[in-house]
């Protein structure tokens, strides 16, 4: 089913199982979102528990099948392509009551869409002729969200066989989850995330759909997630020397955001959304170039008009004011609205004492961790269940967790094969290591608390759903870990999918009494923070090129500052008072930066 959503947000990927749903939750009323295809055990879970409920036949894919990964993958995707066709012809039979469906899909709709402005004049035209013209021509428009997937191209393990041997590279992780999408019904877009994988994009020129085909149409199309303008040039250039098309760049804070942040070097999102604004149409052009250049060399079709290319924007976006201005002086196309989302039952799966929880969170409650066993900063919810039940193993002197699904699995340190380094086999070996040194007191408890620190997001990331639907009988535990951003802080509450996508609009206001700065302060604050942290772990061995990288980033820094004074009378226009509120703010920051600037001379060496 072909997707062209009517709506001006979009629905980001959310741990394993926060949207694994989504789409059978949103699609129906326009609203694109993005599912995991991380975890395939929680996939197949999943298809079994709403193959029961649509009383669709399932057939179990087990892991002695050959390809099961990839297999999963595409059973899921077609039953959620199945089950939202099947809901779009449903709700094309109602009536427009107050309640129905069908009467939901066009209230939620922006003003802007074309299907917006024929449901205002249906409701106060008084010819009832026109309105049942106008009803038919509305029925007809109607057109699901997008079922796009995540593949996190860091999470790209080798899998072994019965033998223990290891199996070929296409049966790796990404790979088969790449396999498993491309080989789906599903007419729609895979999402990569976390940086660059050579030998995964290299695969994708084995699969026809992400070609264009004789009208130029792309059955199946690439979004890549970038922190900034250079990270979107170069993969951009090395799918297209490969014929591949990218069809939408997702700019994200590299820190205001939920899940794994991958910080920039102080690059701030307003100074990355001018750069993308100042060069979008060259790259656009420089990208078909190569692009056609790669197809003509293979031999296929050539698309005459150069493809779509769209600029998407997401992390910390709080007000219709910023999703706005995103769209308007840096030409978005579209922004991203996550954390927020974890608050609305009818668009995420949240287990009821974590979505109290969130509900309840204040600014504290939120923070930047080393809890991923991938070594990358996570933002999450302190006190989690699963954090709970990993302190109170470690009381018990059994430190870690039990690994089932090794999809972190990444350190050799004790090992030949991969270990992840929030199990029990690592932890257990880590500490008696440090133990052996005979380290100081301090020393080994700073030690002792990195490794101790590491979490189990295999199975915390995927509980909510286990919880809330019942469906895993086999799971190491019922503790779950989430992943919200710290604009969580400003929203409070339980809401409903039309209040949360009204506030988007501007129709309703779902944040909380919290003083709320702009979203830009919010991510500079966070990234002076950042900084100060860096530089205070490498002070005391400082090298000359740490001092070089801290002193860029903190010069990066200055330079976003002036950039959003300049900018001041663009994002509040005419508002001068909000205008000098935030000028303080970032005199404020600036001041920060100035007293905590590295000396190079008193600096240690």
């Amino acid at each position: 089913m072909a997707h062209t959503s009517p709506h001006e947000f979009h629905i980001p990927v959310m741990g394993l199982a926060f949207s694994v749903d989504s789409p059978l939750k949103v699609a129906r009323f326009g609203i694109s979102s993005v599912v995991s295809l991380s975890d395939d055990g929680l996939l197949e879970q999943m298809r079994e528990y709403y193959s029961g409920k649509y009383g669709k036949p399932f057939v179990p894919i087990t892991t002695k099948e050959e390809d099961y990964r990839a297999k999963r993958v595409t059973a899921y995707l077609n039953l959620l392509d199945e089950l939202v066709a099947q809901q779009m012809v449903e709700m094309a039979d109602q009536e427009f009551t107050p309640d129905s469906d069908l009467t939901k899909y066009f209230q939620m709709l922006p003003k802007s869409a074309m299907q917006k402005e024929h449901y205002l004049e249906m409701l106060y035209t008084n010819d009832p002729f026109r309105r049942a013209h106008l009803q038919g021509e509305l029925v007809d428009s109607l057109v699901p969200g997008s079922i796009d997937v995540n593949i996190m191209t860091k999470l790209d393990k080798t899998n072994y066989g019965a033998d223990g041997e290891p199996l070929p590279q296409e049966y790796s992780d990404a790979m088969a989850g790449l396999r498993g999408f491309a080989n789906s019904t599903v007419r729609s877009s895979v999402v990569f995330s976390a940086g660059m994988n050579m030998r995964l994009y290299g695969y994708m020129e084995h699969f026809p759909c992400f070609y264009p085909d004789a009208a130029g149409t792309l059955a199946k199309k690439i979004v890549i997630k970038v922190s900034d303008y250079r990270s979107a040039m170069v993969q951009g250039k090395i799918l297209a020397k490969k014929g591949l098309w990218v069809s939408e760049f997702r700019v994200e804070s590299g820190l205001n955001c939920g899940g794994h942040a991958f910080a920039t070097d102080g690059y701030l999102i307003g100074p990355i959304l001018e750069e993308f604004k100042q060069n979008r149409e060259a790259l656009r052009l420089e990208l078909y170039s190569l692009f056609s250049a790669a197809l003509a060399a293979k031999g296929m079709h050539v698309p005459v008009d150069i493809p779509a290319q769209k600029l998407t924007v997401q992390g910390g976006i709080g007000t219709a004011e910023e999703h706005t201005f995103l769209k308007e002086h840096y030409g978005a196309d579209a922004t991203g609205w996550g954390t927020p989302f974890l608050l609305v039952p009818e668009a995420t799966t949240v287990d009821e004492p974590t979505l109290q929880q969130l509900a309840a969170a204040k600014a504290e409650d939120l923070y930047l961790s080393p809890i991923s066993p991938l070594g990358v900063p996570f933002n999450t919810l302190r006190n989690s269940s699963n954090e709970l039940l990993k302190k109170e193993r470690a009381e018990r002197g059994k430190p870690g967790s039990p690994c089932v699904k090794k999809h972190l699995v990444s350190s050799t340190e004790f090992t030949e094969e991969p270990i992840c380094t929030a199990s029990r086999k690592y932890q257990r070996r880590k500490l008696e290591q440090l133990q052996a040194q005979q380290l100081d007191t301090l020393t080994y408890i700073t030690e002792e608390a990195k490794v101790l620190a590491k979490e189990c997001l295999c199975e915390g990331l995927a509980n909510s759903a286990a919880q809330l639907y019942n469906i895993s009988k086999k799971a190491a535990t019922k503790a779950v870990s989430i992943c919200p951003g710290p604009n969580l802080a400003y929203f409070s509450g339980i809401f409903k999918l039309q209040e949360m996508v009204g506030h988007i609009y501007g129709r309703f206001n779902a944040l909380n009494s919290t003083y709320r700065p702009h979203m830009f302060v919010n991510e500079l604050q966070m990234y002076i923070a950042y900084w100060k942290n860096k530089k205070e772990e490498q002070l005391h061995t400082l090298t000359d090129k740490q001092y070089k990288s801290l002193q860029a980033f903190w010069e990066n820094l200055q330079q976003g500052i002036q950039y959003y004074k300049q900018q001041l009378p663009a994002i509040f226009k005419g508002e001068l008072e909000r205008q000098v509120i935030m000028l303080d703010e970032l005199l404020e920051a600036e001041d920060q930066l100035l007293l905590a600037r590295l000396d190079k001379a008193t600096a240690v060496a």
